[in-house]
């Protein structure tokens, strides 16, 4: 058996494969070995996970172990994440295209659709928080990326209106992709831009309700502690200067001249910059500011209310 592949001339079955390669991805250093071990190893068999230990016994065969050796490999030696050798990842229970033109979609993203859900309808015990008005609800995304939190939002609210930004064309791409495949390519508005740019060019109608923003908020500073995985990621949907905070600053400074009276802005950010953010939405003028806190129980979004 050599150092970056099982054996070829053996007959392996599934649990072996997933054992073997379980233990070759935690001497590596990846953390999710196991899981990334299921993940790969029912692609190449064109399977469900599930599936796996219902099959653990069976051979697999030559041209799939080879598939597999492929994957494990890249994996393992490139570091290339899972969603991108997959071209795909899950997100609010629906499958999103990933390459890498976008910033995979995040489990703790999901926080920021539980908040902007609470705002535009609330939960069985409290009342929608956003204004009254006629009309449709009308929700930006800001750095839309894949799309997936426009996408997300766009399935749980029907009668919304949703426009997305984001200052990278290849990213608006895999984003109207994945509009187009969920079918809902007639919800969503996608607009090329930084910030709120070019948004009155377009003619898209102002004010919003509710923003809704995943900036970059990586400090170059920590760029030579990140996994190794994130340099397969757009540096543009990542770093944000040296504290992290450039882009955040500006969404916060800017928001406010788009927003509606009593309209929310919801930011995703690195728990450890929770203060700091909470100190520039009170600067420039929020109120009711507050925090999401994500499943590890950190804070994960900070938003706040335009008077």
């Amino acid at each position: 058996m050599s150092a970056g592949s099982p054996d070829r001339e053996k007959t392996w079955t599934v649990l072996e494969l997933l054992t073997w390669t379980t233990d070759y991805f935690k001497r590596v250093g990846i953390e999710s070995a196991r899981l990334d071990a299921e993940v790969l190893l029912a692609h190449a068999l064109e399977t469900e996970r599930l599936r796996l230990y219902i099959d653990y016994e069976k051979p697999v065969q030559k041209a799939e172990r080879d598939a597999y050796r492929t994957l494990v490999q890249r994996r393992a030696q490139d570091r290339i994440p899972v969603s991108q050798l997959l071209g795909e990842r899950e997100f609010w229970s629906l499958g999103f295209k990933v390459t890498s033109d976008v910033l995979t979609p995040r489990p703790e993203t999901e926080t920021l659709v539980e908040w902007a859900l609470s705002k535009a309808k609330g939960g069985s015990q409290e009342p929608a928080q956003v204004p009254e008005k006629e009309g449709k609800l009308r929700i930006l995304d800001i750095g839309t990326g894949s799309g997936a939190i426009a996408l997300a939002l766009a399935s749980e609210l029907p009668h919304a209106e949703l426009m997305a930004t984001d200052l990278s064309p290849a990213a608006l791409q895999i984003a109207a992709e994945n509009a187009d495949e969920l079918r809902m390519a007639e919800r969503i508005r996608f607009v090329e831009g930084d910030l709120f740019e070019h948004l009155k060019a377009e003619g898209v109608k102002e004010p919003f309700d509710l923003i809704v923003s995943n900036p970059p908020y990586v400090a170059r500073a920590d760029e030579g502690s990140l996994p190794p995985e994130l340099s397969h990621e757009p540096e543009m949907a990542l770093f944000a200067g040296q504290d992290g905070l450039d882009v955040i600053r500006r969404l916060v400074a800017e928001a406010g001249d788009h927003l509606s009276s009593g309209g929310w802005l919801g930011i995703e950010l690195s728990p450890e910059q929770a203060d700091e953010v909470e100190g520039l939405l009170k600067e420039a003028g929020f109120t009711d500011v507050e925090r999401r806190f994500d499943l590890a129980s950190r804070p994960r979004v900070v938003a706040g209310r335009w008077p």
